[in-house]
């Protein structure tokens, strides 16, 4: 049982190196498209290739036999360039709406939370806070 699990286990990493190849290894099957290079990494069907733009990878897609897709959406591509473009662009999108969501909160926003939620931080902000005159309503 040992011998077979040492022997898995070197498989394994085996494997591992050949699917973890950067695309400027020689031994790489890499392909060239409008803007992106694919990097095979392992499959039969689908193939799955990584995806680079420039020197980043910004996702992994799919070849199948009768197209391709990159698992963000359920889209079927005729060529590779087209799914790596919807990848690309869902990255981007995804990117943003991440920089949107981890901006602290308005002041106003503050307000509304509960006293109790409030970090020390947020209290300093509040502390600070000068409300527009035009803002304040006579009750």
């Amino acid at each position: 049982m040992i011998t077979t699990f040492s022997l898995q286990h070197t498989e394994l990493e085996e494997s591992l190196d050949k699917i973890l190849l950067p695309p400027t290894d020689p031994n790489a099957e890499v392909q060239q498209i409008s803007g992106y290079k694919l990097v095979y990494a392992d499959g039969a069907c689908p193939r799955n290739y990584r995806v680079y733009k420039g020197d980043s990878m910004i996702g992994v897609i799919f070849q199948h036999i009768t197209h391709w897709s990159n698992g963000v959406d359920s889209l079927r591509y005729a060529e590779p360039v087209d799914a790596a473009v919807g990848l690309d662009e869902f990255m981007t999108i995804a990117g943003r709406l991440t920089v949107t969501k981890e901006q602290p909160p308005t002041e106003e926003e503050l307000l509304d939370k509960e006293f109790d939620a409030l970090t020390s931080d947020e209290w300093e902000r509040l502390k600070r806070y000068i409300p527009q005159v035009k803002d304040l309503v006579a009750a």
